[in-house]
């Protein structure tokens, strides 16, 4: 079983989680783990891009409000890298874009394939290096968010770096899926047709 060292950096303020962060990888011989705990989104992202800078797997979760976990792996002990001051400590990396899914599938054609693409696409934006502010699910979207989805990981990782995940009730009452919702909360057309219509950008895959 790898070696895991868990790192408490709840109220700390930044750059401390990632300082915390280092220190602990440092520490671990190979194939280890660092747990961090930590109490806001920004301190996800900073321990985020920390572990993609150094090449490592990163996974995040939100356990509750206000406390989340970042797990780093690393198949080797980390070498120490300069970071500028600009990385270690960054902005928030919400925009103002907002991404509406109203299928479980990406495009036409095979609706496997589209699953497949789907999957990589959800991925793709949780390795963004500028998050979306939202992700809307609605019809047959709503299942992405629901027990048995292949995307409900990546879709805690960018819960857990605050991205705000709504799914539609009246679809997923539709479904009857609303038992079954793993990630996010539900939401309803005005809210969705509110948030929209604020956007600076919207992206239907």
């Amino acid at each position: 079983m790898a070696k895991m060292i868990t790192v408490d950096a709840r109220g700390d303020q930044c750059p401390i989680p990632v300082v915390k962060a280092k220190q602990a990888l440092g520490q671990l011989p190979e194939g280890g783990l660092v747990r961090v705990l930590v109490d806001n989104e920004i301190a996800v992202q900073n321990l985020t891009k920390l572990g993609r800078h150094q090449s490592m797997e990163v996974q995040s979760r939100k356990l509750k409000e206000k406390e989340f976990e970042v797990v780093i792996a690393s198949d080797k002990a980390m070498v120490p890298q300069p970071e500028p001051e600009a990385e270690t400590c960054m902005p928030d990396a919400r925009g103002d874009t907002v991404v509406a899914v109203g299928s479980a599938v990406m495009g036409s054609g095979d609706d496997q394939l589209g699953a497949v693409l789907m999957k990589g696409f959800l991925y793709a934006l949780s390795q963004l290096d500028r998050l979306p502010d939202t992700i809307l699910f609605y019809n047959g979207g709503a299942r992405l968010t629901t027990e048995g989805s292949q995307s409900l990981e990546d879709l805690r990782n960018l819960e857990a770096q605050g991205v705000k995940i709504r799914t539609c009730g009246t679809c997923l009452d539709f479904y009857r899926l609303k038992e079954k919702l793993q990630v996010g909360e539900v939401t309803n057309m005005y809210e969705i047709a509110e948030t929209l219509a604020a956007a600076g950008k919207v992206i239907r895959p």
